[in-house]
């Protein structure tokens, strides 16, 4: 495996977009845990840990547990690391299932997302008939 660069937390936190507090929080539930830690006990994180990272900040806006998320961290983990035919396909079709799970709540987002949409524009009409009486009105 190719030697990797570290980073330390405050890095790591810049190139994913998630606060210190929870980079640590996903440490204590088992979710990311750094690659190595200074002598003075700092973590650093390398370019897998910051992946892992990124897996868990896209999973987090479709309501996935932290044991779902931690189990597809394993899975995507044993799928780099097995060599067994049957292990591999046992994994890519738990795989399929979250790819499946996640399929179901982007489109239960897309509604959501549609729903506030249409409020928003509604809103809009509001404010600008709003503003169309009140200038009539001068």
């Amino acid at each position: 495996m190719a030697h990797q660069e570290h980073m330390q937390i405050g890095e790591v936190a810049q190139q994913t977009g998630l606060s210190l507090r929870t980079i640590r929080y996903y440490e204590e539930m088992g979710l990311v845990v750094p690659s190595a830690r200074t002598s003075g006990g700092f973590r650093l994180y390398t370019d897998t840990d910051v992946a892992r990272l990124q897996v868990i900040k896209r999973m987090k806006p479709l309501d996935f547990t932290l044991e779902e998320t931690k189990e597809l961290l394993d899975i995507l983990d044993g799928l780099e690391s097995t060599s067994s035919a049957r292990r591999r396909t046992e994994l890519v079709d738990r795989l399929e299932m979250y790819h499946e799970a996640a399929q179901v709540r982007v489109a239960a987002v897309r509604e959501q997302l549609s729903v506030a949409e249409g409020f928003a524009s509604d809103l809009s009409q509001r404010i600008r008939s709003h503003k169309r009486a009140t200038q009539r009105s001068r």
